[in-house]
């Protein structure tokens, strides 16, 4: 079997170590050489390793960046067993952290009106006001609105880590 070589860069390797560390204690005993590499990848940010794979022969920079643990599930916490969020965190930065969730909810490339993406907001939170989410969706730059407010449209953008692991958090608990 061939072998390729790809490049990988951690920004914080005590987060790496934290976050594989975590991996492995749940696989309870030593992986394979898949799992292993699969663990790696985890931890550095990537879905797996194929993920890892594919961004490294497509060119992409595999500059990861760490993804604080703690943090995180500081945001899990706002969110029920379903995915859906269940309060208004205090702090911007967590509100932010938290709307890349609902972002991911939105569709894609694709301009919907204000009563759909209510909809789609009154499904994915529990303490009813989608007019604050609106407006901290368009306020944080994860989606813009038309001039006269009937148009609504996802700002494509890659999220950061911490958002891309809350979001493949949240989809695994999603009914």
């Amino acid at each position: 079997m061939a072998r390729d070589a790809i490049a990988f860069h951690v920004n914080d390797l005590s987060a790496f170590a934290r976050s594989l560390r975590k991996g492995l204690g749940e696989e309870g005993s030593l992986p394979g050489h898949l799992a292993l590499l699969n663990h790696i990848a985890r931890a550095g940010g990537f879905r797996n390793y194929q993920h890892l794979k594919a961004l490294a022969s497509a060119g992409a920079g595999l500059k990861t960046e760490p993804v604080d643990e703690k943090r995180l599930a500081q945001a899990l916490r706002s969110f029920d067993a379903e995915g859906r969020m269940v309060r208004w965190p205090a702090k911007t930065g967590m509100q932010g952290l938290c709307l890349w969730a609902l972002w991911a909810r939105l569709p894609v490339r694709q301009e919907v009106t204000e009563a759909e993406v209510n909809a789609i907001l009154d499904r994915w939170h529990l303490f009813g006001d989608r007019a604050l989410l609106r407006r901290s969706l368009i306020d944080h730059g994860q989606a813009t609105r038309s001039i006269d407010g009937r148009a609504y449209r996802r700002t494509e953008a890659a999220p950061p880590a911490e958002a891309r692991a809350l979001i493949r958090a949240l989809a695994g608990r999603a009914g």
